[in-house]
C-alpha cells in the first residue's frame, strides 16, 4: 500500500506538467505572432540611414507578399501604412479618423480599383515615417475600409518625397 502523501505528490506532479505545457504554448505562440508580424510589417521600425548627399533617408523592406508595409504616425498617433502609389491620397479608415478626431470636409465618390465609395476629405496635421515628417497632407476618409485595415500611403504624401526601389528594397527622402 501507497504512502498517504504518494497521491498528493502525483496530483501536483501532473499539475506541475500541465502547467508546463501551458505555458510552453503560450510561450510558442508569442514567438509565432512576433514572426508572422514581421512577415506582414517587416518595417516596424523604419531604417532611417544617411544618403550620399547628407540628406536622412528611410529604407523600407519588402514584406512576404511584395508589398512595403511600415508603421509611422498621423498626428502622433501609430499607424501601419500600406504604401499605395495607386492611391491618389491617404486613405484612412472612418474609425481611425474618428480617433483621430478629423475634420469632415468635402464628401463625395470616388474611384478605386474596388469600384466607386463613398469618401469625405480632409487635411493632416502630420504624417510621419521614419525621419520624414510632412505638414498639412490630403487625405481620404473611407466609410468603407475596415477598421482593422492598414492606412494607404497615398500620392497625397508620397509625391513630397523622392523614392526608388531595388533589391526588394524602397528608399525614400526628403525632396530637394
Amino acid at each position: 500500500m501507497p504512502p498517504p502523501d504518494s497521491d498528493e505528490t502525483q496530483r501536483t506532479g501532473r499539475y506541475m506538467l500541465i502547467l508546463a505545457w501551458v505555458g510552453g504554448l503560450a510561450l510558442l505562440t508569442v514567438i509565432f505572432q512576433d514572426l508572422l508580424e514581421t512577415r506582414i510589417n517587416p518595417n516596424a521600425n523604419p531604417v532611417v540611414q544617411q544618403g550620399g548627399d547628407g540628406r536622412k533617408q528611410v529604407v523600407l523592406d519588402r514584406n512576404a507578399q511584395g508589398h512595403y508595409v511600415a508603421t509611422g504616425q498621423i498626428n502622433g498617433l501609430p499607424v501601419t501604412f500600406l504604401l499605395d502609389t495607386g492611391a491618389t491620397d491617404v486613405a484612412i479608415p472612418e474609425d481611425l479618423a474618428e480617433r483621430l478626431r478629423l475634420a469632415r470636409l468635402n464628401g463625395g465618390i470616388s474611384q478605386t480599383a474596388n469600384g466607386p465609395v463613398a469618401v469625405w476629405q480632409t487635411l493632416l496635421d502630420s504624417v510621419t515615417l521614419g525621419s520624414l515628417s510632412l505638414a498639412d497632407v490630403r487625405a481620404s476618409i473611407l466609410p468603407s475600409m475596415r477598421g482593422s485595415d492598414k492606412v494607404l500611403l497615398g500620392m497625397s504624401f508620397l509625391k513630397q518625397v523622392e523614392f526608388s526601389q531595388r533589391d526588394g528594397q524602397l528608399i525614400l527622402q526628403q525632396a530637394l
